[in-house]
């Protein structure tokens, strides 16, 4: 009887065992160097974004560097959120770094048609990451504006 018990029990513990792992969200393995580099560009893209600067292009050259390299960043969110707001902020040519559509790679880089596009990508990409996201209320705003309600 002990030896049935016994067996049942190691079966049933298997069960539940094997079906618990199904359910596990495996973790994200990140590189610790590449999350510290990636820590270091979103602290001066923070700087560059804040009032003082107001210096978008630097912090869209931030973005792009950090994003081309590490995705997977752990604070990946609200990298999205500066690259959108410089990208909103752009296309209307605020922020100290004027765009000089003169220039053929600032042209093509700051064209604000495609600022206005890359803003709605950046904050509906935030959003849907991380829906709980302190910047959720500025985020949701500007996509508002950018994007009419037929669309």
């Amino acid at each position: 009887m002990r030896l049935i018990a016994f067996a049942f029990t190691a079966i049933l513990l298997t069960v539940v065992a094997a079906s618990a792992q199904r359910n596990v969200t495996p973790a994200i393995e990140r590189d610790p160097l590449l999350e510290a580099d990636a820590l270091h560009n979103l602290d001066v893209a923070w700087q560059a974004f804040g009032p003082a600067r107001k210096a978008y292009k630097q912090v869209l050259g931030r973005f792009e560097e950090t994003y081309a390299a590490y995705p997977e960043f752990s604070k990946i969110d609200e990298f999205l959120y500066l690259a959108g707001m410089s990208s909103y902020y752009l296309s209307k040519n605020e922020g100290k770094q004027k765009v000089n559509l003169n220039l053929e790679r600032e042209r093509e880089k700051y064209d604000p048609q495609r600022l206005r596009e890359n803003a709605v990508a950046y904050l509906s990409m935030m959003l849907e990451r991380n829906p709980e996201s302190k910047y959720r209320e500025t985020a949701e705003k500007v996509l508002k504006e950018l994007k009419p309600a037929d669309q």
